[in-house]
């Protein structure tokens, strides 16, 4: 088993060609932009090699237990914690998965997109359209699982037997992958806390009962009767100015434009003209509505997100949605009453 320290401590290129040198022969190398392993199980797991630290990690600090382990320059738990799942779990199955290791996740999962570009131009391994689903461990937290605009309920339920529950997030590498090879994916958490901050940390612990259970899952996927689970765009609900109705626009991808259904955004802007050309909202209708507690909250998030970003999932979470959003991006720093 490989030591969670070997992978925390290699800048993004010296992983990439330790990676490259213990696959080998097994490993498809794309100029620094993802390497691809071959596996056995049709199953993918993924995980990116950046991380947004600006020194490469000196000096390890660890919990009296060892279980806590920081670092002054950033212990880069996002997604080392990863990077260190993806490679134990294969040394640790008979039957291999498929593994991606992506570069530059953090600065607009550029590996990812190279990674589907290479799939359109039909430059990957035939198996790749085997694949049944994807598993990203990128996650903070000990039993979150993200399946951004995939909406598969059978496959959510599969996952959350497994002790995962359904969080909120806004973009890994799967966001763009999985629309791209038509399967559904799922974001899991990997054991690190207080990501993109020098106060980031890792709990061993969680992170190793989360490579049990990615373990777990792959053996699944050895069986015959485990299904493909396919990639299903989420449906989203915006609501018009007749209270009680909405109109729903269905979305390419959360990071592409929208998907432009002529006749019934032509018929929403002669009635109401409050939708542009892809669905989006023009006018500031939710935030007419948004409860005061929430109103901070939401400036501090458009540093983050843009405005059509947060209308989305306001319209289809509720305002709830912007704490759970501020909480994911920021961490939970904010006095607000709970309840």
């Amino acid at each position: 088993m490989k030591k969670l320290e070997d992978f925390l401590k290699p800048t993004q290129e010296e992983l990439f060609k330790m990676l490259c040198k213990l696959f080998d022969s097994k490993a498809y190398k794309c100029d620094k932009n993802f390497i691809l392993v071959e596996g056995e199980v049709p199953i993918m797991l993924v995980a990116h090699l950046d991380t947004v630290h600006q020194e490469p990690v000196r000096e390890i600090c660890k919990s009296p237990d060892k279980n806590i382990l920081m670092s002054p320059q950033g212990i880069g738990g996002d997604d080392r914690c990863g990077v260190y799942t993806l490679v134990n779990a294969y040394y640790s199955l008979l039957q291999k998965p498929w593994l991606l290791f992506t570069c530059d996740e953090e600065i607009g999962g550029i590996g990812a997109d190279i990674f589907c570009h290479m799939h359109r131009a039909n430059k990957l391994p035939l198996g790749i359209d085997n694949l049944k689903c994807l598993i990203e461990i990128d996650r903070k937290g000990s039993n979150d699982a993200v399946y951004y605009e995939c909406d598969n309920p059978d496959f959510e339920k599969y996952i959350t037997s497994k002790g995962f529950k359904t969080a909120i997030g806004s973009f890994s590498d799967i966001s763009v992958i999985a629309p791209e090879l038509g399967i559904a994916a799922v974001n899991l958490s990997s054991g690190y806390y207080n990501a993109h901050t020098l106060h980031e940390y890792i709990n061993k612990s969680e992170l190793d009962t989360i490579l049990i259970k990615v373990i777990d899952i792959v053996i699944d996927a050895t069986k015959d009767d485990f299904p493909k689970y396919k990639y299903r765009e989420k449906v989203y609900k915006f609501y018009d100015y007749e209270p009680g109705t909405y109109v729903r626009y269905y979305e390419s991808s959360k990071w592409q434009k929208w998907s432009n259904h002529k006749n019934d955004t032509k018929k929403s802007k002669a009635k109401h003209n409050n939708f542009d050309s892809y669905g989006i909202i023009e006018e500031d209708l939710f935030m007419k509505e948004l409860p005061s507690e929430y109103e901070e909250l939401y400036e501090e998030l458009l540093t983050v997100y843009t405005k059509d970003e947060l209308e989305k999932e306001r319209a289809h979470y509720g305002d709830r949605i912007i704490y759970e959003l501020y909480v994911e991006t920021f961490g939970p720093f904010y006095s607000y009453d709970q309840k």
